[in-house]
């Protein structure tokens, strides 16, 4: 970790970043988003080709009816609240704006527009051939077309009259393309070349800014990409660039960002944001692995003592239940982190298969294939002077935990154990890695996945596998921070500081407090590890 990462946690309490209670649910639309319909755009006679210095880029993002112009702001804003996503045609009605700001200064550096899908392009050119004259320029003919009655909604009109046209819509889109800096013309990596997709495009060409074409939905198969690149160079755009909304990648989207700035004679507000979100995403990726290295502190430092003669078993099931729920918290801090709020909204991983299953399901071990000490998967381990192979044999303590028990080790404990009889019951080296796994798997998903995806079957695309896949050994190996009998030392240390532990405990704050530095040092590892192996 750099000294700047360092001089950033002496700067920031850790407790910031944990919460015994999941945090709120955030208002219905984020402070950055402006979701109320705009008024309808009066173009000015000239429209401007660039954003002045010092001047927030006015960007719209247009685009065919369904093509994911909202979902693509949404995983742009980091806002699982911004507009309406469903499956079907014409969801956007009115022109909304959004705000990307500096985090640090709170300067407004873009400001985006939403506009409505182009649905019928070929019968605004009809029209614009047919009543506008050839010899004048592109802005001219499309100021016309917004001056007629045929750019006005009327709804009562259609009702009676069948001859009556109604390009209100796209209207809406004109207005704001004469009004903004340069576009965004989204595309459905998907979809085949069309005449209606050319027609669009010429429209676009006369507000005569700079319209740079972004593929969307570019991880699903049978993408068209070739073609329209084709189509697109003979319409002498050259400049594009691929951003899927559903399965996301950081670095398409700085990609984004950077062929926009060629395009703009003053790209300084690009270049800062730019700047911002690079500093934002490695600072959210520094927190993660705080929050999952608290996670593992406190489990590993989580002990239960009971006496000689007690059934270990009740205590052992009230263990287990205690990290299922740890586990669940640390999940949800997770995704609260890159906010994914509410399920309700935003699909998340969490109701994918391998999140929900249990960490103490043996089979779990083996998919990910984690060794456990005599070749089983143990759920706890029972140590400190207690012969915890005789113990498991005599009390069934196997069948009670699922025939999970076997892998249960015995240490050395101190002789004042011996003497007063005491025994104390931990969770094993086996689980601790299987949680790590898991919490860094979950991670590395949250990180490639957009805010737009509606259902569990667009984590990635409903031809393709969407379970990260535990019975894929390599790949989920690759994930493992250290062998399941080598635990580093912050978890080492933990296991014998049980004040460290807020599980079951009533001063969770002291203990979180106590084991801060600890977790500072094991979420460097964490994140060395991760970007070693995992990436």
């Amino acid at each position: 970790m750099s000294d700047q990462n360092d001089s950033r946690h002496n700067n920031r309490p850790l407790a910031q970043f944990f919460a015994d209670k999941l945090q709120p649910r955030p208002p219905a639309k984020s402070a950055l988003t402006q979701a109320a319909p705009l008024e309808d755009v009066t173009p000015t006679a000239r429209s401007k080709t660039t954003t002045a210095m010092g001047e927030p880029l006015k960007l719209a993002v247009v685009g065919h009816t369904n093509t994911g112009k909202t979902s693509i702001l949404r995983t742009l804003l980091r806002d699982v609240y911004f507009g309406e996503v469903k499956n079907a045609p014409a969801t956007t009605r009115h022109v909304e704006r959004a705000a990307l700001t500096d985090s640090a200064t709170g300067e407004t550096l873009v400001l985006l527009y939403d506009t409505p899908g182009l649905e019928d392009a070929s019968g605004v050119m009809d029209w614009l051939e047919d009543n506008t004259a050839s010899r004048r320029d592109g802005i001219d003919r499309l100021q016309q077309f917004l001056a007629a009655d045929v750019a006005k909604s009327a709804d009562n009109a259609a009702d009676f009259d069948l001859d009556y046209l109604d390009f209100s819509q796209e209207a809406k889109v004109i207005r704001q393309l004469l009004a903004s800096d340069m576009a965004i013309y989204v595309i459905d990596a998907r979809e085949p070349v069309l005449a209606k997709f050319k027609d669009e495009l010429t429209i676009l060409s006369w507000a005569a800014i700079p319209v740079m074409p972004v593929f969307n939905f570019t991880s699903s198969e049978n993408t068209q990409i070739e073609a329209w690149q084709t189509m697109l160079a003979r319409r002498n755009l050259h400049i594009m660039a691929r951003f899927d909304s559903v399965a996301f990648e950081f670095d398409d989207e700085m990609a984004l960002w950077q062929n926009l700035a060629t395009m703009l004679t003053h790209p300084e507000m690009l270049e800062q944001l730019m700047a911002r979100r690079r500093a934002d995403w490695a600072q959210l990726f520094d927190d993660a692995n705080i929050i999952i290295a608290d996670f593992l502190i406190n489990v590993a430092a989580f002990v239960r003592e009971i006496g000689e003669d007690d059934d270990p078993l009740p205590i052992l099931a009230q263990m287990q239940e205690a990290v299922r729920q740890t586990e669940r918290l640390m999940q949800q801090q997770l995704l609260n982190l890159y906010k994914f709020y509410d399920n309700d909204i935003a699909t998340t991983p969490l109701e994918l298969k391998s999140y929900q299953q249990d960490p103490f399901d043996p089979e779990l071990l083996k998919m990910y294939g984690i060794r456990t000490t005599s070749g089983a998967a143990a759920g706890a381990l029972l140590g400190l002077g207690i012969d915890a192979a005789a113990l498991g044999t005599t009390l069934g303590l196997g069948t009670a935990l699922g025939g999970i028990a076997g892998g249960i080790l015995s240490n050395t404990g101190s002789i004042a154990d011996k003497i007063s009889g005491v025994k104390r019951l931990y969770i094993d080296p086996a689980t601790l890695t299987l949680l790590a796994v898991r919490a860094l798997h979950l991670l590395e998903a949250v990180r490639h996945r957009g805010h737009a995806a509606i259902s569990a079957t667009q984590m990635l695309y409903q031809n393709e596998d969407n379970d990260p896949n535990p019975n894929n050994d390599t790949k989920t190996q690759t994930l493992a921070p250290w062998g399941s009998q080598k635990l580093p030392s912050e978890l080492k240390k933990a296991r014998s500081k049980p004040q460290w532990s807020s599980i079951n405990s009533k001063k969770a704050e002291q203990a979180r407090a106590l084991r801060q530095d600890a977790a500072w040092s094991l979420s460097q590892k964490l994140e060395h590890g991760y970007q070693v192996q995992g990436e």
